[in-house]
């Protein structure tokens, strides 16, 4: 069996999560990396991204050319369209090549396009891979404002997150039950347990899709089609994102719910325009559905 703690494994593995970090902890710092280089410099950095997968790969011995270069030149071609859309957009109300931008990367993680990339077992480092990217372009490239990425959470993100949580559960759970989608299961989960389950939701599953959805799309859209339609359709994006989630065919009742559930995350981001506040949120649902409703 191959180690996941071989050295190039770990090195690869602190290459994805420290932008991540970085923009989450530093966020003001970050956002000054790409303003601090020349244009070629900006655009072509991204194209270090290509490393982790490279040391992993060739940990695994499944390295393949045409990965790589997609690997290096998908980042960069994000960097370049997102440096246009701050050349021909500087008061950022968004244009076709940010949804352009957020289009690729949303397709490439639902369809799982980059999946066979990677070993068995670490296609999320693929998502995170992108992540990066789109953190790089669109906070430090971009300069977009109002995403609200930030990783040291206030008393407030804890407090907006968890009433929403309060707000959306009833309705989930009634619902849920009603169409058969949820299934409670009477079991006190061990507190270990549970803390491990949100702290990995939290980080890897929440933080990620909430600032790809209301810190970069449901932004973006309110600077077109107003706070409220961008609220909605946002929400319903985010559903549709989970069409193919536990089945092999459209799970319209997954949709619903993740609909609904989208409505309360945005408005926990919205309320302070902080990603932390929907991810707290987006994290609680996500724990007690696995840990009592799956």
């Amino acid at each position: 069996m191959h180690s996941f703690f071989r050295p190039e494994i770990v090195a690869a593995a602190i290459l994805l999560l420290a932008p991540l970090f970085y923009a989450g902890f530093a966020p003001d710092h970050f956002a000054t990396i790409a303003t601090r280089l020349p244009r070629v410099g900006r655009v072509a950095t991204p194209a270090l991204l290509s490393i982790p997968y490279a040391l992993v790969a060739l940990s695994f011995g499944v390295l393949r050319w045409e990965w790589l270069a997609l690997y290096a030149l998908l980042p960069v071609g994000l960097a370049f369209l997102l440096d246009q859309a701050r050349n021909v957009d500087a008061k950022v109300r968004g244009n076709w090549r940010d949804f352009l931008v957020l289009a690729a990367l949303g397709l490439a993680v639902d369809l799982r396009w980059l999946e066979p990339a990677w070993p068995h077992g670490l296609a999320a480092a693929g998502k995170i891979l992108l992540l990066d990217a789109g953190i790089y372009g669109f906070l430090s490239v971009r300069q977009l404002d109002g995403v609200g990425f930030d990783m040291r959470l206030k008393l407030h993100d804890i407090a907006l997150g968890l009433r929403e949580f309060l707000f959306y559960a009833p309705v989930a759970i009634l619902l849920g039950l009603a169409l058969g989608f949820l299934h409670f299961h009477a079991q006190w989960p061990e507190p270990l347990r549970a803390i491990g389950a949100f702290v990995f939701t939290f980080v890897f599953i929440a933080i990620p899709e909430e600032v790809f959805f209301r810190g970069w799309l449901q932004n973006l859209l309110e600077r077109r089609i107003g706070r409220s339609a961008a609220l909605v359709l946002t929400a319903i994006l985010f559903g549709l994102a989970h069409w193919n989630k536990r089945t092999i065919s459209f799970n319209w009742r997954y949709v619903l719910l993740a609909s609904l559930a989208g409505i309360f995350y945005g408005r926990a981001w919205r309320s302070q325009r902080r990603v932390g506040a929907s991810s707290i949120t987006h994290a609680t649902v996500d724990t007690l559905w696995s840990l009592w409703f799956r």
